[in-house]
């Protein structure tokens, strides 16, 4: 059986991508994404996420760009571990129940020294850690690097392909970057969130998820889905 995750990062960060992931979710085949709660729309994402009862929402944790103070570095456990511990509360704050699962902005939870407080945090709060997990993360829709964009990389034909040559049996998580482009969004990565978007909501990607057999779930729905988790 193919199990497909879809999951949006940066959920908070602004309110043109809190839009684009609202509307990927609900006109495309996004079915998660994972929360900023530090960020300018991070009040605004809790509360879309309330009138999105079907959306997964996890825990993105960010320590490079903390909306309050400077962020440890990660040769500072314990400041780390305490930081982890206050986004965490901040998601319950802010949605009024824990997370459905956890990663992080640009991945720092693969760096050794931070690795084991994810894999802590994700254990105390009893949900998947992105690559601890049943689910295998995907992260080849993405458009942009060495410093050039590669629109043709998030394109409806791109993604179809990925689902039928890349993807296989079990669960993938599809990780995303959907958004519109606002004058709050200080990132690179702009044009190519609008494209991603639109490739998301183009009814033939969802006739292609439909034809190779994927079943469309969120995070909250691993645990029914998934095998064991890899060591």
């Amino acid at each position: 059986m193919r199990y497909l995750i879809v999951n949006g990062d940066d959920f908070g960060a602004t309110g043109g991508v809190n839009r684009g992931i609202l509307e990927a979710h609900r006109r495309g085949i996004l079915t998660s994404a994972s929360l900023m709660v530090d960020m300018p729309g991070s009040r605004e994402a809790a509360r879309l996420a309330c009138e999105a009862p079907a959306l997964s929402v996890g825990l993105h944790v960010d320590l490079a760009r903390r909306g309050t103070g400077e962020a440890p570095g990660p040769e500072d456990a314990e400041a780390c571990r305490a930081e982890l511990d206050r986004q965490a509360a901040r998601f319950q704050e802010l949605l009024g129940r824990p997370p459905t699962h956890v990663d992080s902005h640009h991945n720092v939870h693969r760096r050794p020294a931070l690795r084991p407080l994810f894999v802590a945090l994700a254990s105390r709060l009893g949900v998947p850690l992105r690559e601890h997990s049943a689910a295998r993360y995907f992260p080849s829709f993405y458009g942009r690097w060495g410093g050039e964009s590669h629109p043709e990389q998030v394109s409806a034909e791109a993604l179809a392909r990925m689902l039928r040559d890349e993807l296989g049996e079990g669960v993938t998580e599809l990780g995303c970057h959907p958004g519109y482009a606002d004058a709050e969004l200080r990132s690179d990565y702009s044009a190519e969130r609008e494209l991603e978007l639109r490739t998301l909501c183009d009814p033939a990607v969802r006739e292609k998820v439909a034809e190779l057999g994927y079943r469309l779930i969120g995070f909250r729905d691993l645990a029914r889905a998934g095998s064991a988790p890899p060591c």
